[in-house]
């Protein structure tokens, strides 16, 4: 089946205004946009079940955390008399989970086509969204499907739109290269830093951080990161930073920040994204990979202490011959999510 370009971005917009849509047939009304009254038009009986991630399930004790591993699996939760859209929205979201103690006993039920839901789950993931929805429905608005999934996240669709000069503070000479794909909203960048020498460039793999990049936040290490690595790119003769628009290790911003509000009930960062139903980490280093490919590089020193971006670039056809380690002091702030990128997900700091 041929991937519909507009069609992700129709069912994201359908989605994030609470409108029901459907994937390969099966309709699907996400719990965060939706209300009692969009409920209720879409499931008249008060039959639809609640898809919900692995993950949450896990939180939950629907399952254990083995069968919670895989990131874009799902469990449907039976739809109870005592399921209304107030406690449908409680099971969705965990930042309330403290507060409002969830009632249960749940029951969970056969998926009746395992792909689609777990490209449900994937594509609330790529809208940004809880990993959430009613199943089973009417009035869908946007229809889309697995291959256009699947088109929207294949790295290879990237091209390069433009390049311009763009000096910028730590590396005067220095050119700025935007890529584009049409099944994706976001663009990414590169910043290509001084002249290539036949070398292999130092590369910088750098995940878009709002809080970080622009507020200045303390809660990380994504600011200082990224002019640090600008001025080692600089110092080293010539190099990339590849600014990737995948904010929050992949899940988005909003969803990030209700990771922050998990962090200050006292979840590291690896509970907090779990408990909200992603994975530990969402990244796609493949897009990465295609955007060196197309400036024309196949071999690159890699700045990070990330194992995971080294095995990323090499599985997608790009050498790393060096890992540059690439660490800065921790502030009072973000001490503890230092430590958790050192204790559980392998960083060598």
């Amino acid at each position: 089946m041929t991937a519909d370009p507009k069609a992700a971005a129709r069912a994201i917009d359908a989605l994030r205004r609470g409108w029901p849509i459907a994937i390969d047939g099966q309709a699907l009304l996400a719990v965060e946009t939706a209300d009692p009254l969009r409920l209720s038009a879409f499931d008249p009986e008060a039959r639809a079940p609640v898809l919900i991630s692995a993950g949450r399930a896990a939180t939950l004790k629907l399952i254990n955390q083995l069968e919670a591993a895989d990131p874009d699996a799902a469990v449907l939760v039976e739809r109870a008399p005592w399921i209304d859209f107030a406690a449908a929205t409680a099971l969705a979201d965990p930042q309330f989970d403290l507060a409002t103690p969830l009632k249960g006993p749940y029951r969970a039920l056969p998926l009746p086509d395992p792909a689609i839901a777990a490209a449900a789950i994937r594509f609330a993931r790529i809208a940004g969204m809880l990993p959430a929805f009613f199943l089973g429905g009417t009035g869908v608005e946007a229809a889309l499907s697995l291959a256009d999934i699947a088109a929207h996240e294949n790295a290879e669709a990237l091209a390069i739109a433009t390049r311009a000069r763009l000096p910028v503070a730590g590396a005067e000479d220095a050119e700025i290269v935007a890529f584009r794909s049409p099944h994706a909203a976001g663009e990414h960048v590169a910043l290509v830093i001084g002249q290539p020498d036949g070398q292999p460039p130092l590369v910088r793999l750098h995940s878009e951080c709002l809080t970080g990049d622009v507020l200045g936040s303390l809660k990380c290490d994504c600011g200082p990161q990224l002019h640090a690595a600008i001025q080692a790119i600089a110092d080293s003769g010539w190099g990339i930073l590849l600014y990737l628009r995948q904010e929050g290790r992949g899940i988005g911003l909003v969803n990030k920040l209700r990771a922050y509000q998990l962090q200050d009930q006292g979840f590291d960062t690896v509970d907090a994204n779990t408990r909200l139903g992603f994975a530990i980490d969402a990244r796609d280093f493949g897009v990465a990979a295609r955007m060196l490919t197309l400036l024309g590089q196949d071999k690159v020193r890699l700045l990070t202490n990330n194992p995971a971006k080294v095995a990323g670039l090499d599985a997608a056809g790009v050498h790393v011959i060096e890992r540059v380690t690439h660490s800065l002091p921790p502030n009072p702030h973000n001490e503890r999510y230092l430590a958790t990128k050192r204790d559980r997900t392998g960083h060598q700091l």
